[in-house]
């Protein structure tokens, strides 16, 4: 699972075997070890209700179980939602199927769903 934040946004994406994990009810996570032994996990886990949670060194990002199983089960290729932060603002989640690269071929990318974009 990889982890892009930019702004108050963040986004997982997920390879085919991550999604299954999901999709089965089991969270998926993984973990980001500085130098200094500080470790960030942040992990993905089915649920009644979005959220997104920070907390002791652990993002927590919560989907709705009825999403994920569509999501899962199609071609649909990610869930977004906005979540409120405070009166004024909000954390925008994404959730995608990691998708193979036309270009860059230096990660194992076997895991991964086609590209819609390959001609191949």
């Amino acid at each position: 699972m990889k982890l892009r934040v930019y702004g108050n946004n963040i986004r997982l994406r997920l390879s085919k075997t991550e999604v299954d994990r999901v999709r089965n009810g089991k969270s998926c996570s993984n973990q980001l070890s500085f130098p200094n032994g500080n470790k960030l996990t942040y992990r993905l886990v089915e649920g009644t209700d979005h959220a997104v949670s920070y907390d002791h060194d652990f993002i927590t990002v919560v989907l709705r179980e009825e999403e994920v199983e569509v999501w899962a089960n199609s071609d649909q290729v990610g869930i977004k939602v906005q979540l409120p932060v405070d009166s004024e603002n909000t954390i925008g989640v994404l959730v995608e199927k990691d998708f193979q690269c036309l270009t860059n071929k230096e990660e194992d990318q076997g895991d991964f769903y086609p590209n819609p974009k390959d001609s191949h």
